[in-house]
């Protein structure tokens, strides 16, 4: 199951929650420091997948009494991509969203309240995708349905 990026987070004091997000950076052989940890407790701790921008997760740490700044956030984000840990996803090339889901699925972006969601995968398909061009790969096909309600 995936909560949106403003649902509830887990309790960053949680013994469980810090442990299951050291154990989320020892499986990519990131460093456990204090920020990284209290962002990944954030993040998994409860085992479930979220959707956050940086905005959000920097929110969510200052209501749980740490003093991480915003760019210690982004940093940490972009640290947990480049680990494989999480995969962000661009939105109109204007507002990334940070995935804990790092299998290949599909969202929804509900422009109404700038969240995003999962998409049932089952659901999807896509049955041809253009060839890249000579001296280029296709690193990966984000597919994101906008949303607006009626």
């Amino acid at each position: 199951m995936t909560k949106a990026m403003n649902a509830q987070m887990p309790p960053l004091q949680s013994d469980r929650a810090l442990k299951r997000g050291s154990a989320w950076l020892a499986t990519a052989g990131l460093r456990p420091t204090r920020q990284r940890v209290a962002l990944a407790a954030l993040l998994i701790g409860d085992g479930e997948h979220r959707h956050v921008t940086a905005e959000s997760l920097f929110v969510s740490v200052q209501d749980h009494g740490e003093r991480v700044s915003l760019a210690t956030v982004y940093n940490t984000l972009r640290a947990f991509c480049q680990a494989g840990l999480m995969h962000e996803i661009t939105v109109d090339g204007t507002k990334s969203y940070f995935d804990t889901n790092t299998h290949d699925h599909p969202h929804f972006f509900w422009e109404d309240s700038g969240t995003l969601t999962d998409a049932p995968s089952e659901e999807l398909e896509i049955t041809r995708i253009p060839n890249a061009p000579d001296g280029a790969e296709i690193a990966s096909v984000d597919v994101v349905i906008r949303l607006r309600r009626k």
